[in-house]
Formats: C-alpha cells, sequence, structure tokens
C-alpha cells in the first residue's frame, strides 16, 4: 500500500478527530462541571448544521451560516438549560437520561416540522473547494485541511480559556467543588448557563463544519453523540486535554482500521473473507481501544484518580 494512500488517511483520521472533539469537549465540560449525562448534545449538532444550511441558502455566506451555526445552538442551549436542565441536576442520571432522550425526539421532530425530512446541503465555500498540493506531491482537499485548522485552533482557544481566564478559573473550580464556589459569591445558576450554551455552541459549529461534507438530516446527531462519549471515557470526563487526545485516537482509530484490516487480513486469508472479518473488527476498534485504556487506566487518560 502507497505512502501517499497512508498520509492521505491519516489526514482523514485527524480531520474526523478533531470534529469529534468538538462535539466531546463541550460533553465533557457539561458532564465535569454539572454532572450531568446530556443524551440531547447530538441534536445541538444538528441544531448547528440546519442553522447553518438555512443561512447559507438564504445569503450564500458561508462565514455568515458558521456565526449563525455558533448563535443559534448556543442560543437553543441557553434556553434548554434554564427550561429543563436546571430542574434536573438534583435528580439521578437515569431521570437525566430519560429528560434528555425526550429532548432528542423533540428536537428531531420539531427540525422536521420546520425543513421537512429531506436532507439539505451546505455547499463548501468557493475559497476552500478544490485539492491542495502537500509535500509529496499529495493531493488532499482543502476544505478538509482547514476543518483540522478550525479544530487545532478551538482547542487552543478553549485551553486559553479554560487554563488562563477568570471564567476558566470558576469552571475547574466548579468541576471540584460547587458547593464551595457557590458560597463566595459565585453565581452557580449562570455559571451552569453559559457552560451548557458554550458546549451547544462548539457542538452547532462541529456540525456546520461537517455538513459541508455530509448531508445535513433529521438524526445526524446521534452517531456522533456514541462516538463522543467513547472519547470522553477514553480521554477522562470532564479533562479537555482528555477529549482532544481521546478524539485523535478515535478519529485515527476508526479511519485507518477501516481502510487498512481488511487489506491486513487479505494477506492471509481469501480476499472476500479477509475483507469480511477486516470489516467487522474495524467496526469494533474503538471500542476494543476504549476496554484497553480502560483496563489499563479505569478513570481515563487523564481523568482524576479515585
Amino acid at each position: 500500500m502507497s505512502s501517499i494512500l497512508i498520509i492521505e488517511q491519516v489526514l482523514n483520521g485527524l480531520q474526523f478527530g478533531v470534529m469529534l472533539f468538538l462535539m466531546a469537549a463541550g460533553l465533557t465540560l457539561i458532564f465535569g462541571v454539572m454532572g450531568l449525562i446530556n443524551l440531547a448534545h447530538g441534536s445541538l449538532y444538528m441544531v448547528g448544521a440546519f442553522a447553518a444550511a438555512a443561512v447559507a441558502a438564504a445569503t450564500g455566506s458561508f462565514l455568515l451560516a458558521l456565526g449563525a451555526a455558533l448563535a443559534v445552538a448556543a442560543a437553543v442551549g441557553a434556553v434548554v438549560e434554564v427550561a429543563v436542565i436546571r430542574r434536573l441536576y438534583a435528580t439521578d442520571h437515569l431521570d437525566q437520561v430519560l429528560a434528555t432522550f425526550a429532548l432528542i425526539l423533540i428536537f428531531s421532530e420539531g427540525t422536521r416540522y420546520l425543513f421537512g425530512s429531506f436532507p439539505l446541503y451546505l455547499d463548501i465555500p468557493d475559497a476552500l473547494s478544490g485539492p491542495v498540493t502537500l509535500p509529496g506531491r499529495i493531493q488532499y482537499p482543502l476544505y478538509r485541511l482547514a476543518l483540522i485548522g478550525v479544530g487545532l485552533a478551538v482547542a487552543l482557544g478553549l485551553w486559553l480559556l479554560i487554563e488562563r481566564t477568570r471564567i476558566g478559573i470558576r469552571i475547574r473550580a466548579g468541576e471540584n467543588d460547587r458547593e464551595m464556589i457557590a458560597a463566595l459569591g459565585v453565581d452557580i445558576s449562570k455559571l451552569y448557563t453559559l457552560v451548557f450554551a458554550l458546549g451547544a455552541a462548539l457542538a452547532g459549529l462541529a456540525g456546520a463544519l461537517v455538513g459541508a461534507i455530509q448531508s445535513v438530516q433529521v438524526g445526524m446527531g446521534e452517531p456522533v453523540l456514541i462516538l463522543a462519549f467513547v472519547v470522553i471515557v477514553i480521554g477522562g470526563i470532564g479533562s479537555i486535554r482528555g477529549a482532544f487526545v481521546g478524539a485523535i485516537l478515535v478519529g485515527l482509530t476508526d479511519t485507518l482500521g477501516g481502510i487498512f484490516l481488511p487489506e491486513f487480513f487479505k494477506l492471509f486469508m481469501e480476499p472476500a473473507a479477509g475483507t469480511q472479518v477486516g470489516a467487522s473488527l474495524a467496526s469494533m476498534a474503538i471500542y476494543i481501544l476504549m476496554s484497553a485504556v480502560l483496563v489499563w487506566r479505569p478513570t481515563g487518560l487523564f481523568g482524576a484518580r479515585a
């Protein structure tokens, strides 16, 4: 197998990983700070994609579409936190799962009512369309490279926010002892709304960015949500650094496994059987990775030790 193909697939895995990070970062913040299992996080990914598609169709501007995705997802997240999520903090996780699963159904049917059941399409901007030539004469889509750059920039910005700002100090304190920071005068309700809106905005941005290379359709957030949960389990709940490392590992494992495992098994099996066995193992690869990490470190790579 050529080195060009390997490099292309590594880049695909990185692109997939950084988009997963945008989903997982918000999810791990929400769980780490609030102790909330939010199954509706994937619906906010879908909301961002539909908002971007609608604004792009109306204005023709991809930048306005991204801005709309961020704003609409953050606003919807804030409203959901105030109206629904706030009532769930004192409940057990089963109640949280049931309530946020109900939100999935509400978002899906509401989106279907507004936009219909047919997929929408978000065009790649002309400035980022077509391939770019990388060292070694590798042709690779410019838009996918831009996605990697945006994801890395957001990861850096989020790290700076959490580690270098007063808001970040409050968020980290909220993860460790929410009662104490409330006693010190921090408005915990506003902090929770801010964190939830931030997580929703990141999910909406991911939906808008991915919407340009996939169709925008009802239910598009649920498969990504499952992968995001795998990411935060691998990285460690509440850890932004863990979410980033876990997302890259999952992205590379999923992408490279799907391409190379069938080829590997065809070396010593019949082609049809090798393809089938390889494809089956590839579909399980990220869960095998998660299991291996949990056996080695039950709290995840960067989770706090019990």
